[in-house]
Parts: structure tokens; C-alpha cells; sequence
């Protein structure tokens, strides 16, 4: 009597797929590691030539924090920067600051991104003339100091109108001014700056939330649109960097200082038109995205993340205080 081999044979096939898909799924992770390297690690060593996209660069939200570090990298490697920001005295402080220690120059334009349209001419007759290679759109506001559902937001009329001006107009406005020079000359760096909160809502800060999925969106199609023009258009998504808005926190290994993300960041440049900034914030990103909505809602809202925020609130109040 003879035995059918069918069954033998379906699962040597089932076997084969099996290991064919554990294999591609190695490839996929090796890969994934190689490509991390490279942008992170090996953009550290061999730095592109920021200069060659022109002389000029202008940053927005440029006196504090991210803004401010990567007005200083940049004048740092060779570009003079227009600084753009709300407080002239601030203004001054930081072109001083960067003249005297970089030896660049600097142009200074105060303006509130968030009034609203009307500022944009004003910005546009002081950039005239000035061959601006690199744009950096980094100012950005969060609409509330607390978390808080979406009908709790203190003043939410106004303050709704407040960051679409600041987070989402501005992005649109800088980039309409300063675009088409680029275009001209065939060569121009857009750095706009996202957040990991643009990966998936963030209850309690979903106004920003949402924000920044605009601004990361926004950018990647625009990259799409000009890359074959010369025109690299860059989405930034950091985590958490020591700044205001994330009340000083320290600095360690999960936490960057502006500086150090600003010059991390700068160095994928011509690397990759999306990061995380750094190759630790890249690894967190990683991590995250294997965690489950359901688990980690869980996590955010616990009491422990709300007592290492009010922790993180109270120290920030009595260094402000302090100083």
C-alpha cells in the first residue's frame, strides 16, 4: 500500500515560507540598523557642506531653546543667520552672542508668529536680497502649560488661534517667502520641526499633537515635490530636549541639551528627510513604536508619569525662581 506524500510536502512548504519570512524579516532588521548607522553615527564623521546651499540662513523662534542652538551650529559652520523671533532684546542678545563667538553675521527681525498673517510682509522686504540657503522653521508653541482635554484649554478661542498661527501658518508663510529664490538657484535646505508627538495622538496635548502631524506631513510631500529642483526639505521629530516647554528637564541619556541635538540633527543632513534628530531619540522612537495604544495610554495616564511631571514642573518653578 502506498503512502501519500501530500502531506510531507505541504509542510516542507510551509517550513520554507516560514523560514523565508524569519529571513526577510532579519534582512529588514539589519537593514534598518545599517541605515540607523549611517545617519547617526557615520554623519558624524563625515559632515555635509552646509554652506554650499547658500550663505544666508534664517531661523524662526530663534532666541531660546532648539531654535537657538540651531542658530548657533549653523553660524557655527560657516552661514550667517537672520535671526526671527518675538523679543528684540532677546534679538540682540543672541546676535551679539553669535558674532562675537563665531564671527558671522547676523540679521535680527522681530515678529510674533502668532498674529496672524499680516507679519509675513514685513519679513518678506527685510529677507530681500539676502541669498538665504538654509530656512529653519522651529518656533512653535504648546496651548497649554498642563495637560488638559481639548475643552479645557484655558482661553480656547484665543489660544486655538494662537497655535495654528505659531505652529502651522508659520511653516506655510516662510516657506512661500523663501522658496522660490531657492527654486532659482536650484538648491535650498527647509529644516521644519515636528515632534515624535506627530507618530499618534497624545491625549491631553492634542492640539499640539495635531499640529505636528501637519508639519511633519506638510514636509514630507514637499520633499517629494522639490526634491528633483535641488531642494531638500527636512522633517525633525525629536523627543524630549531640554528646553522651556518641557520645563529644563535634565539631561541624560534619554533627555538632549538644544546644542547637542541641534548639532546631532544638523549632521543627518543629506542623510534622511525625516529623523528623530539623534541616534537616541532614534532608538526611543524605535522602541515606542512597538508598544501597543492600549498599553501605553495606560502608562501616560498613570499616577507615576503624573507625579514625575508635577516633579518636573515644581524643580523648573524653583530654578526660574532661583535665577
Amino acid at each position: 500500500m502506498e503512502v501519500s506524500r501530500e502531506p510531507c510536502v505541504h509542510e516542507s512548504i510551509i517550513t520554507m515560507l516560514g523560514w523565508l519570512l524569519v529571513g526577510l524579516l532579519i534582512l529588514k532588521l539589519v537593514l534598518r540598523i545599517l541605515r540607523g548607522l549611517r545617519i547617526y553615527v557615520l554623519s558624524g564623521w563625515w559632515r555635509g557642506d552646509l554652506t554650499r546651499y547658500g550663505r544666508w540662513a534664517v531661523v524662526t523662534g530663534a532666541t531660546d531653546g532648539i531654535g537657538k542652538a540651531y542658530a548657533q551650529e549653523l553660524a557655527k559652520r560657516g552661514l550667517d543667520v537672520v535671526l526671527i523671533s518675538r523679543t528684540l532684546e532677546k534679538l540682540k542678545k543672541v546676535a551679539a552672542e553669535i558674532e562675537q563667538e563665531f564671527g558671522r553675521k547676523t540679521r535680527v527681525i522681530q515678529a510674533d508668529f502668532t498674529n496672524g498673517s499680516h507679519i509675513y510682509q514685513t519679513i518678506k522686504e527685510e529677507l530681500e536680497g539676502l541669498e538665504i540657503g538654509i530656512l529653519v522653521n522651529n518656533v512653535g508653541m504648546n496651548i497649554s502649560r498642563n495637560p488638559c482635554r481639548f475643552m479645557d484649554i484655558p482661553d480656547i478661542d484665543q489660544m486655538l488661534d494662537k497655535a495654528i498661527n505659531c505652529n502651522i501658518m508659520s511653516v506655510l508663510w516662510m516657506s512661500r517667502i523663501i522658496l522660490p529664490q531657492m527654486l532659482q538657484r536650484k538648491k535650498g535646505l527647509i529644516i521644519n520641526l515636528s515632534s515624535e508627538v506627530g507618530n499618534r495622538p497624545y491625549p491631553m496635548s492634542l492640539v499640539y499633537n495635531a499640529t505636528k502631524v501637519f508639519v511633519d506631513f506638510f514636509s514630507r510631500g514637499l520633499h517629494v515635490e522639490y526634491k528633483s529642483k535641488g531642494i531638500t526639505v527636512q522633517s525633525v521629530m525629536p523627543l524630549l530636549v531640554s528646553t522651556d516647554m518641557t520645563f529644563k528637564m535634565k539631561t541624560n541619556i534619554f533627555v538632549k541639551s538644544p546644542a547637542d541635538f541641534a548639532c546631532e540633527a544638523l549632521n543627518t543632513v543629506g542623510y534622511t528627510n525625516r529623523t528623530s534628530g539623534c541616534l537616541s531619540h532614534s532608538l526611543q522612537s524605535y522602541a515606542l513604536d512597538f508598544i501597543p495604544d492600549s498599553i501605553f495610554y495606560s502608562v501616560l495616564f498613570s499616577d507615576a508619569v503624573g507625579d514625575q511631571f508635577k516633579h518636573v514642573k515644581e524643580d523648573y518653578a524653583k530654578n526660574k525662581k532661583a535665577s
